[in-house]
């Protein structure tokens, strides 16, 4: 989406693209991804808690512990997966970054990014794996959530935005350099700012370029909120701790939610920023709007979650936010892909249905009672049938004539009907070789 695209070229984050070597193994219960890239060999293990029976079982990547620092009871009938984020990146409290890591030996060339980015890198690889191995472990990989508290809720929210098969993003007490906008912590006191951050978190340039300039930022936090929508995000803060500068979460976070607002889908965001508990120890109450989120959004039960934006922070977000809230997105054209915390269906959304009888040919779509595209090649949507276009405001199948993926420096599948292993806004890819292919025609 374009927010991300800002992001990265703006080089104040790089996240480098899906390997094109990687294998996976379950054993012991233990997970075990090898990644090899860039001319250099990472691995990443985890020892995961799965459930017994055949499931399909939801998945929860919590930061440094099965669950980051909510409870494990919370996630019950999950497969629990740890993220050990050292095996990509040392986490270091002094700001001096040990380019010696195995993420920055394998990418040279990032070694003056922020740590942060190599763990949401680390944290794509793992679901990566999972993918791999998910018929052994009978995971859902539609309903993945990602959870950390503190530094760690930092990192769960850049996992979360980086990664468009997270259903559910769960920053806990993420502070600045999380949810916080940077421009808002300016005018808050004793909180963390840029130039007080830690650097080896945060790439230098941000100090250098914007210490005591926040204003001139070409991005704030509240983007990389909404790079998640439209799937689900849920935050929670912590009032009693000034240095967390809760003040700044909030105006962030109300101003995110003006996209999940301008999507329509409101109910798949929420936050609680309520005192009276100690560090990444929820609240009762934050506790019980969180159950909510995983019930609906991992567990796929019809809850309510509409309105859950309780906080005993206040702040005059509107006066941050007044150019231009209060937008909207027609998402009638399908500008809006559907949420992956559901399983896709073998037909598109019944918006927009097309009013011209199918072409004939060997036109894939005609299948599902649609055209093929004729003149665009524009995709809007990407899902578990192929790469669908909009002519007229209507829905048709975009037919490849040619190799998509190589504009990307990777090949298409040579098999008749490879299996599906991950799928982007580029388009739907398998493994080949140990090598990373495009999907041309699915069976």
């Amino acid at each position: 989406m374009k927010l991300r695209l800002k992001l990265k070229t703006m080089n104040l984050v790089k996240k480098p693209a899906p390997p094109q070597n990687i294998k996976a193994t379950y054993s012991g219960g233990t997970l075990t991804v090898t990644v090899n890239d860039n001319g250099g060999s990472l691995t990443l293990t985890s020892k995961l808690s799965v459930p017994s029976g055949n499931g399909p079982f939801p998945v929860i990547i919590g930061m440094n512990s099965n669950t980051g620092s909510l409870s494990a009871s919370q996630f019950s009938g999950f497969i629990q997966v740890p993220f050990n984020h050292d095996q990509c990146a040392q986490y270091s409290m002094n700001g001096q970054k040990n380019t010696n890591a195995p993420f920055y030996r394998m990418y040279p060339n990032l070694r003056q990014a922020g740590d942060y980015i190599a763990w949401s890198w680390g944290i794509s690889r793992l679901i990566d794996g999972l993918e791999l191995v998910k018929n052994q472990i009978h995971a859902d990989m539609n309903h993945i959530g990602v959870t950390g508290c503190s530094y760690a809720g930092k990192m769960a929210l850049f996992g979360g935005a980086f990664d468009e098969r997270v259903a559910l993003t769960i920053p806990q007490e993420s502070g600045g350099g999380g949810i916080n906008s940077w421009r808002v912590s300016d005018t808050i006191g004793n909180v963390e700012k840029i130039d007080n951050t830690n650097y080896s978190w945060f790439m230098q340039a941000l100090k250098n370029n914007f210490n005591g300039k926040a204003s001139r930022l070409p991005y704030d936090h509240h983007e990389l909120i909404a790079m998640v929508a439209p799937r689900a995000f849920y935050t929670m803060g912590n009032p009693d701790y000034e240095w967390l500068g809760d003040k700044s979460g909030y105006t962030s976070a109300m101003a995110a939610y003006e996209v999940w607002k301008a999507m329509g889908v409101e109910d798949r965001f929420g936050f609680n920023f309520v005192g009276g508990h100690m560090h990444c120890s929820a609240h009762n109450s934050q506790v019980s709007d969180v159950n909510k989120f995983i019930d609906k959004f991992l567990r796929g039960k019809n809850t309510n979650t509409s309105n859950i934006l309780n906080s005993t922070v206040k702040n005059d977000y509107d006066s941050w936010i007044s150019a231009w809230k209060g937008h909207k997105i027609d998402t009638s054209s399908g500008s809006v892909s559907q949420p992956t915390t559901t399983k896709r269906t073998t037909t598109k959304p019944t918006t927009a249905k097309p009013t011209s009888q199918p072409s004939s040919g060997s036109c894939w779509a005609t299948k599902l009672g649609y055209p093929c595209c004729k003149s665009t090649k524009i995709v809007v949507e990407t899902d578990a049938n192929g790469r669908w276009g909009l002519e007229n405001n209507n829905w048709c199948g975009i037919v490849e004539t040619s190799c998509w993926a190589s504009k990307l420096g990777y090949k298409c599948c040579s098999s008749k009907c490879p299996q599906e292993v991950y799928l982007d806004n580029d388009g739907s890819w398998a493994v080949e070789n140990n090598n990373w292919c495009g999907i041309t025609k699915k069976c």
